[in-house]
């Protein structure tokens, strides 16, 4: 074993909130060790974000060729070429792991170490067999690993997750996926748009969305090719080149000849030796509090390897910098909680944040919700894509508590909503700025006047006497 060296700051994983913390630290010039056991990158740039993105832009492009017509524009047959798709998902990953490389980091006034890393103590750990580290204080950004649930016959089936399915560079003709969360709902309908037949199975399909999320969703992906069957998986086994799946209380399985697993994510904790450190962990992950520190006091935590955390990178980019804050300087601040927005980037793409109007319901008594079709939104009009939606929840004075978009670029349109969020603005407030025309965003205010309309023109008693006041002011002009 080598001689240890000390450092102000140990990281330990490289994905989104460890490569923020540890980068941080080094903009400040304190040094700071990162520990990386695969590729510095995280799941986001190898086998998360950054791949399924530049796989839906593929599939895409397919979908809009062949579709084409509506625009008066015709095509021939649309030919897909599936290692070439697979080389354009690898290059964009290169793009942007150019960004994250070992040398890139060095130059920027970061020690990289790669290897696994294993507590022997509370402020030691060993990184592979030949090197150990001493520590003043730990960030901990270990992230996620697919989670494979307990399906009789898994174990005795070739399946892909969504950290080997980048790698594959065929295109099979029935693709199963079990799992009909936000990665099954995107590439399955990647996969479909690609030219395979694909079937989703789970008891729901995106149950934490609101309700009419699946009315708009389902049947645009069923017409796309993509099955939804309800219910639980009972066994898996190969048949020959085949795969079957039996779903519980149908005795005919269902059959493919490339089956997905994505059944979600849990913490990646193995062999970090959390016991030698005295850090509390749960099932579920990683035990913090709300500066994300864990039982440790000089150990922080950040990221996907939290228990309960919602599991996005840029959250854990966001917390990889409440922890280093929280680690190193004397002003401590509470890791983020409210107002973070989610969004599936299926076509249409569905953005969220806040509360759902379920959520909201349950706490609130005088909840309210105002709903815009995107029909009425001119930008989706000349797009020729409007099925979608705006939903805005919020209480009887406006407060607003959630929102909901379904549409082409919701991601991007839902920033509105997250800063009004922050701010605790009424939904009327989203009507003030001025929008360039014709956008999505015009929409949010398009929304916004709506909801104002709804609370005080259609009120029984406030509606009739503005409008009375109105007209009688206008009268008295000269």
């Amino acid at each position: 074993m080598s001689t240890s060296k000390t450092y102000p700051l140990i990281v330990i994983g490289g994905g989104s909130a460890g490569l923020t913390a540890a980068r941080s630290a080094a903009y400040l010039g304190v040094p700071v060790a990162l520990v990386e056991k695969e590729r510095i990158g995280g799941d986001c740039t190898w086998a998360g974000c950054v791949p399924s993105k530049a796989l839906l832009k593929a599939a895409k492009v397919a979908q809009t060729a062949r579709n084409a017509a509506p625009f008066g524009v015709q095509t021939a047959h649309v030919h897909v070429d599936m290692p070439a798709v697979r080389a354009y998902v690898q290059s964009v990953i290169q793009h942007i792991y150019a960004h994250e490389t070992p040398e890139t980091l060095q130059a920027e006034g970061i020690d990289v170490y790669l290897g696994g890393a294993t507590f022997e103590d509370p402020h030691t750990i060993r990184v592979g067999e030949t090197l150990r580290l001493r520590g003043k204080r730990f960030i901990l950004c270990t992230g996620a690993r697919p989670f494979i649930p307990p399906i009789e016959g898994l174990e005795s089936v070739p399946f892909e997750t969504y950290e080997t399915i980048f790698n594959v560079d065929r295109l099979p003709q029935r693709l199963i996926v079990i799992g009909a969360g936000p990665i099954g709902a995107e590439l399955g309908q990647a996969y479909a748009r690609l030219g395979a037949r694909v079937t989703l199975i789970d008891v729901a399909f995106l149950p934490t969305e609101e309700p009419e999320v699946r009315t708009v969703l389902l049947p645009r992906l069923a017409a796309e090719g993509v099955t939804m069957r309800t219910g639980l998986v009972a066994r898996v086994a190969r048949d020959g080149a085949e795969i079957a799946v039996w779903v519980e209380d149908d005795p005919t399985p269902l059959r493919g000849d490339m089956l997905l697993v994505a059944t979600g994510r849990t913490a990646a904790l193995d062999g970090l030796g959390l016991d030698a450190a005295g850090v509390a962990v749960s099932p579920k992950g990683l035990l913090v509090d709300e500066t994300l520190r864990t039982s440790q006091p000089h150990i922080f935590a950040a990221g996907d390897c939290i228990a309960d955390n919602p599991q996005f990178s840029h959250l854990a980019g966001a917390q990889g910098f409440t922890a280093f804050r929280n680690a190193l300087l004397p002003l401590k601040s509470k890791a983020r909680r409210a107002a973070v927005p989610a969004v599936i980037y299926t076509e249409p793409e569905v953005a969220r944040v806040g509360l759902t109007e379920a959520q909201a319901r349950a706490q609130f008594d005088d909840v309210r919700t105002t709903t815009w079709a995107l029909d009425r939104v001119d930008r989706a009009v000349t797009e020729h894509d409007t099925d979608g939606f705006i939903k805005a929840v919020h209480r009887a004075n406006g407060t607003l508590l959630g929102a909901t978009i379904v549409a082409e670029r919701a991601g991007e349109v839902l920033t509105e909503f997250t800063a009004a969020l922050e701010r605790g603005a009424r939904l009327t407030a989203l009507s003030a700025p001025m929008r360039a025309y014709p956008t999505y965003s015009s929409g949010v205010a398009q929304l916004a006047g709506a909801a104002w309309r709804a609370r005080w023109l259609a009120h029984p008693r406030w509606g009739p006497l503005i409008r009375r006041l109105a007209r009688w002011w206008a009268y008295r002009l000269r």
